[in-house]
C-alpha cells in the first residue's frame, strides 16, 4: 500500500539527510468543481512551504478517494465534514461500510445555501413544501437527496409529502427550476448558479427560511450530521436573500489516513494554518477561511494525533 511506502519513506528520511525534499504525496480531486480549485490551491501551498510536493490526483467523486484513502493508497483528500462523518460512522452515503481510517487534518472554509424557490412562490416556509415538486434521487450526488430530506423534516414532512422529480445531479436539478418543472432547488449563497438562476427565473429567487429550535430543526440536524444554521443578511452579492434568512452552514475539512507519518501530517498542516492569506487569495471561495478555524474540532471526526498536536502547539485547537 502506498501509506506503507509512506512509512517507510518516513524513517528511511530519518537516516538520510534531505529525503523529505524529495518527498511526493497525492491529494484526491474531483475535476471540474469546487473541491478541485481548493486542492489546486492547498497543493501549491503545502509545495512551496511544507518541503513535500503535493500533486492533486482525479478520482471518480468523493467518495471514491475516500474509499482509497482509507486503504492506504492516497495520502489526502478533501470532503465537507457530512460526508466525512457519514463515511466514519458508515452512515447516509457510506451506509453499511465504514472507512474506519480516515482523519482530519485541518479545516477549510464555510459554505453556506440552501433551498430556494421562485420569488413570486407561495412557499413561505418548509412546511409549505407539502404537495409541492421537488428534485430527487441524486444518484450522481447522493449528499444532495440528504440536503432535500433534511429540508423536509425542518417543515415536518419527508419525501412521501412531495412530488419526487428524478434528477441525476444538482446541475440537472438546477435546469429542471429553470424549465419551470420543480419548485425548488438546493444552491448555494453567492455562487454563479444562483446568481445565474435569479437572472433567468421571472421575479428571481428567494431562500426560503430554516427552523432553528424545536424537534424538527434537531431531526434536520440529525439527518446531516455536521451541518448547522447559518443567518445570512441582504448582500448586493447574495441572489435570493432578500431579508435576514436562517440557511445550512458547513465545513471542508482535509482528510488523510491514520498512519500517514506524523511528520508529514504535521507539515502539511503547518503549511496551511502559516499561509491562510496565500491560499485565500486564490479565489473568492476562501472567503470564510481563517486561520481561527483551521484545527476547528467536528463532533464524530477524529483528528490525525499529528495534526491535533501542532495545532494545541499554536493554540488553534478549537
Amino acid at each position: 500500500m502506498r501509506i506503507r511506502l509512506l512509512v517507510a519513506a518516513g524513517f528511511a528520511a530519518a537516516a538520510l539527510a534531505g529525503a523529505a525534499n524529495a518527498q511526493t504525496v497525492g491529494i484526491g480531486i474531483t475535476k471540474g468543481t469546487a473541491l478541485d480549485q481548493m486542492a489546486a490551491a492547498l497543493s501549491k501551498t503545502v509545495s512551496s512551504h511544507g518541503n513535500m510536493q503535493m500533486r492533486p490526483q482525479p478520482m471518480g467523486g468523493t467518495q471514491t478517494y475516500i474509499q482509497v484513502i482509507d486503504e492506504g493508497k492516497l495520502e489526502f483528500g478533501i470532503a465537507n465534514v457530512m460526508q466525512t462523518y457519514m463515511a466514519v460512522h458508515g452512515t447516509g452515503i457510506s451506509e453499511g461500510h465504514k472507512f474506519p481510517n480516515i482523519r482530519a487534518v485541518a479545516t477549510l472554509m464555510a459554505f453556506r445555501n440552501g433551498l430556494a424557490v421562485a420569488n413570486n412562490s407561495d412557499i413561505k416556509t418548509t412546511a409549505d413544501l407539502k404537495g409541492k415538486r421537488l428534485p430527487y434521487g441524486f444518484k450522481g450526488a447522493l449528499l444532495f437527496r440528504y440536503f432535500i430530506d433534511a429540508t423536509l423534516a425542518n417543515g415536518g414532512l419527508s419525501a412521501a409529502d412531495v412530488t419526487q422529480v428524478p434528477a441525476i445531479g444538482l446541475a440537472q436539478s438546477w435546469n429542471l427550476f429553470k424549465q419551470g418543472k420543480v419548485d425548488g432547488i438546493i444552491t448555494a449563497i453567492g455562487s454563479g448558479p444562483t446568481t445565474e438562476m435569479n437572472a433567468t427565473i421571472p421575479g428571481g429567487v428567494r431562500f426560503i427560511d430554516m427552523e432553528t429550535t424545536g424537534p424538527r430543526a434537531e431531526k434536520t440536524l440529525a439527518t446531516l450530521p455536521g451541518i448547522y444554521f447559518a443567518k445570512v443578511s441582504p448582500d448586493p452579492k447574495f441572489a435570493g436573500v432578500h431579508s435576514p434568512t436562517d440557511i445550512y452552514g458547513y465545513y471542508f475539512v482535509v482528510l488523510t489516513h491514520k498512519d500517514v507519518p506524523a511528520d508529514v501530517v504535521t507539515r502539511v498542516a503547518k503549511a496551511i494554518y502559516e499561509n491562510v492569506d496565500e491560499i485565500k487569495a486564490t479565489a473568492a471561495m476562501w472567503i470564510s477561511f481563517n486561520a481561527a478555524t483551521v484545527g476547528k474540532q467536528h463532533k464524530g471526526i477524529p483528528y490525525h494525533p499529528a495534526a491535533e498536536a501542532f495545532y494545541k502547539s499554536v493554540g488553534a485547537w478549537k
